[in-house]
């Protein structure tokens, strides 16, 4: 079964079975003797395993259809078993010393009504798990055939001895599809009943013939029309040049589908003919969807939708294997029909399927070539490690050249099948890659057109799009490597019920329903941040930092309100995760204490709020204003203009310096020192004059002027200031400086600086001349002076002055 047809199967069944089940939901019980008669029917098959294909497909169906009856069953009757449960939970266990007659009775009852109630959803259950055995049963057989089939070596198809049988075989498939035609002309003549049927078989075909002719012709003319002097071209206008491209495979769908009418018409194909006139519309879309992939992906315009670095050449070449694959996928779509209704001999099969599958493999493993060429300019480019995109295009690149190697070596071995197995499930698969290459770029312009913007930045909208499909798709990659309808069903209904994971059931639904309740709760959460921030905290008598830390709180309980809701919602009991929440625990006890330490600390935090948004604080040497208060860390602005995060904990552990916590009232110091011999009471009036004259020093208290002692090089004077606003303090203590410097120089008052004086033991020695048994040493003055040699540094005896030859001169 080809993958189109394979895809409306499996659209078709699903509806039945959701059709059968909504039916079942209201009917009787499930009729257990019929079910008895399918199953055995079914166990027999499998153990002679002598059923057909198709048998056996039509056989797993009729137990899909039972196990969905018997699913309703169970859920429709685990509903009263479920509230018998409850009222006898309800009532509790019996008291030692009894209970009343009538409790005793309404629990006996109960009782029995539970265990009649719990009878048909066992027998449901029970049905139900035979049922699944046997599908999978079947399955296995399937699948074990299909292997066998493919791994079974064929005749030698080099052997030249089976290319004339297979010629005049194939010949003769087709004369008899043209006799069968020839027939039922002469047959429709003679009952001349052709002459009624020729107007609707003339309609059909004159729409054939156009749409065939011309349908093409008409897309290209309009495309480039559209393309033309078009320099830039917006997100709308490729959207609109994309969907009208893809006529180039509607159009001639159409004609083909029309001229099907046309011969159906006649009533003259007969059973060959049936034979490939229904297979006719998948050969055409395989070609012509061929076709459109090699124009959009190795495009000839100036400005393709999808960027491909390659030559005009390999572009061309490009084009060509892509059309030429899709001959080769409509070649084998016809004759695997062909096969199968003419039964056609072991060695024609080898050698008409080793001739397109050779010819498929070598033009699958050009375009590999193509596409690893890309992959490396993608690379030169880029100057690191590629993209996921590019990743991946480097992969499939490289896996087509290797398919197309192993199919044609497995094909002329005679593992003909297998080897056409391989070649076109890997086309097929490389053309649906293509394909989702092309979708994802066209929803970004189509994402882009409705933002109004021309960018080539992917919003996140249109990369989850991008996702949505690539989902939507794994069914037809499955199809496309084989999977049965059945199989694609079966996945479908373990989804659909869910992952268990003891007590606690993980369904889509169930997701979906989590993810829409949070969903709603957040945006409620933040919501009333916003009301909160903007209209009721304003009106307060809260400041900022104390706003700020009531809105970051609402946000952690709304949030964390709504994870609790919707998981009471999506009927997930909270106990289901308490081994869950153990096991996290343990972890967050050993891996993630610092976490939960900055965590717990970011809360004391919001609350006690030592430390505010705006506040001027110094922590670990790291000086600046705090910007941001989260659950996990902080962020500081320093003065540099750069952002440091400080650990929670370090500002709840460690010490903390907060110069405008409550207010901005604050002392400035500032140092001064003037020459000894100085009045110092004259200085410290200045000094005080100067600290009462500045604006921002608060008169009350007033400034004070401390004579804090006598250093080194001066009288050492400090000015203690309290400034009505802390954060000034630089610019004030660089005012009084400049003050103080020039009341200092107004008034004659000499700030020292350090002096020192040098005192030389014995001069005398660096005067004269060394002693003779030192004589070739340099005076001290010469010892390093710049010379043409290395000169000998002087004795270190000469140098601090001692007696060193002891005759008393200290030389």
């Amino acid at each position: 079964m080809r993958p189109l047809a394979k895809f409306l199967s499996v659209a078709v069944t699903v509806l039945t079975v959701w059709v059968t089940a909504a039916w079942a939901q209201g009917t009787l019980p499930p009729d257990y003797g019929e079910w008895r008669r399918v199953a055995d029917r079914a166990a027999e098959a499998i153990d002679n395993d002598r059923a057909s294909e198709a048998a056996m497909d039509t056989l797993r169906d009729q137990l899909s259809l039972w196990s969905e009856d018997f699913s309703s069953e169970s859920s429709r009757s685990r509903i009263s078993v479920i509230t018998l449960e409850a009222q006898l939970e309800r009532l509790g266990p019996v008291p030692e010393g009894g209970e009343a007659e009538d409790v005793a009775n309404e629990r006996r009852q109960l009782e029995l009504s539970l265990s009649e109630a719990t009878a048909p959803v066992r027998r449901a259950d029970l049905a139900l798990t035979e049922a699944g055995e046997l599908i999978r049963s079947i399955d296995v057989l399937l699948r074990e055939r299909q292997t066998q089939i493919l791994l079974e070596p064929g005749p030698f198809p080099l052997k030249p001895e089976l290319w004339g049988p297979a010629l005049r075989e194939l010949t003769e498939t087709f004369r008899l599809v043209a006799l069968e035609f020839q027939t039922g002309w002469v047959h429709e003549k003679q009952r001349n009943e052709l002459r009624s049927s020729l107007p609707r078989m003339l309609f059909f075909l004159a729409i054939a013939l156009i749409l065939l002719t011309r349908g093409m012709r008409w897309t290209d003319r309009v495309l480039q029309g559209m393309i033309r002097d078009r320099h830039h071209l917006s997100a709308t206008r490729w959207i609109a040049v994309f969907l009208l491209s893809y006529g180039q495979v509607v159009l001639p769908m159409l004609g083909v589908l029309a001229f099907s009418k046309a011969v159906y018409a006649t009533d003259l194909p007969g059973l060959r003919g049936d034979v490939v006139l229904s297979i006719l519309p998948l050969m055409t879309f395989e070609l012509l969807t061929a076709r459109w992939l090699g124009e959009r992906v190795f495009s000839r315009n100036d400005r393709p939708l999808l960027l491909v670095n390659l030559t005009e050449t390999e572009k061309r070449k490009g084009r060509r294997a892509s059309t030429v694959l899709g001959a080769m996928l409509a070649l084998s779509s016809l004759f695997v029909e062909l096969a199968r209704y003419e039964s056609w001999t072991l060695g024609t099969e080898s050698v008409v399927f080793f001739v397109i599958t050779v010819t498929a493999a070598y033009f699958l493993g050009l375009l590999g070539r193509l596409v690893t060429r890309h992959a490396g300019s993608m690379r030169a480019e880029e100057e690191g490690p590629l993209t996921a995109v590019g990743q991946l295009v480097s992969l499939l690149g490289r896996y087509t050249v290797v398919v197309s190697v192993i199919g044609s070596v497995l094909a002329t071995i005679g593992l003909t099948r297998g080897a056409s197995y391989l070649v076109f499930s890997s086309t097929r698969t490389v053309f649906l890659v293509a394909f989702l290459l092309v979708a994802q770029r066209v929803i970004q312009k189509i994402f882009s057109a409705l933002s109004g913007r021309d960018d080539e930045d992917s919003p996140l909208a249109a990369v989850l799009a991008g996702i949505g499909i690539v989902i939507l798709s794994l069914p037809v990659f499955l199809m496309s490597w084989g999977a049965q309808v059945s199989d694609l069903h079966q996945i479908w209904r373990n989804i659909a019920d869910g992952l268990t994971f003891g007590d606690l059931v993980l369904s889509p639904e169930t997701i979906l329903l989590l993810v829409v309740v949070y969903a709603f709760g957040h945006g409620v959460t933040r919501l009333s941040q916003s009301f909160l921030r903007d209209n009721i905290l304003p009106k307060t008598s809260l400041d900022s930092g104390g706003q700020t830390a009531v809105v970051s709180g609402a946000g952690y309980i709304g949030i964390f309100l709504a994870a609790l809701i919707a998981l009471s919602v999506a009927g997930i009991n909270l106990g289901n995760i308490a081994l869950f929440a153990g096991a996290l625990s343990v972890g967050i006890g050993f891996g993630l204490q610092n976490i939960v330490s900055n965590f717990v600390s970011g809360i004391i935090l919001l609350i006690e709020r030592p430390v505010s948004e705006g506040d001027w604080i110094d922590v670990n040497g790291q000086m600046g204003y705090v910007r941001d208060i989260s659950v996990r860390s902080t962020r500081i602005e320093t003065f540099d203009r750069t952002d440091v995060v400080i650990p929670n904990s370090d500002l709840i552990a460690g010490t903390v310096t907060n110069y405008t916590r409550g207010n901005t009232v604050g002392r400035v110091i500032v140092p001064v020192g003037v020459a000894y011999g100085t009045d110092t009471r004259w200085v410290e009036g200045i000094l005080r004059e100067i600290a009462e004259s500045h604006p921002m020093v608060l008169a009350n208290p007033a400034p004070s002027v401390v004579f804090q002692g006598f250093g080194a090089d001066s009288l050492d004077f400090e000015i203690r200031a309290i400034l009505r606003d802390v954060n000034w303090m630089l610019t004030v203590k660089s005012d009084l400086n400049h003050e103080i410097a020039r009341r200092f120089v107004a008034e004659g008052i000499e700030i020292p600086f350090a002096q020192r004086d040098l005192w030389l033991r014995n001069p005398e020695a660096l005067r004269g001349e060394a002693p003779a048994a030192k004589a070739s040493v340099p005076p001290v003055s010469q010892a390093f002076a710049p010379a043409s040699g290395t000169p000998t540094p002087p004795d270190i005896d000469d140098m601090d002055g001692s007696d060193s030859d002891g005759d008393g001169d200290g030389r």
